[in-house]
């Protein structure tokens, strides 16, 4: 994965530095997912897999966990 991707965070996560969860970064070819405190550790994808997980998601056929930030 290159290095210079330009992470985002999530606007769930908070404001704060300290506040930090969810980060994404988009390359032509994939999705890519991390935690801000694990940031060498990241999980790529396509953006169709993505998509269909984020519908699952939010149809109520996937519950996720709970987990505080």
């Amino acid at each position: 994965m290159p290095n210079a991707l330009n992470w985002q965070k999530s606007t769930f996560s908070g404001g704060g530095d300290g506040d930090n969860c969810v980060e994404l970064a988009a390359t032509t070819t994939a999705i890519h997912l991390r935690e801000s405190d694990a940031p060498t550790t990241a999980l790529s994808t396509g953006a169709p897999q993505l998509h269909a997980l984020l519908a699952a998601l939010k149809g109520g056929h996937v519950t996720p966990a709970r987990r505080a930030c």
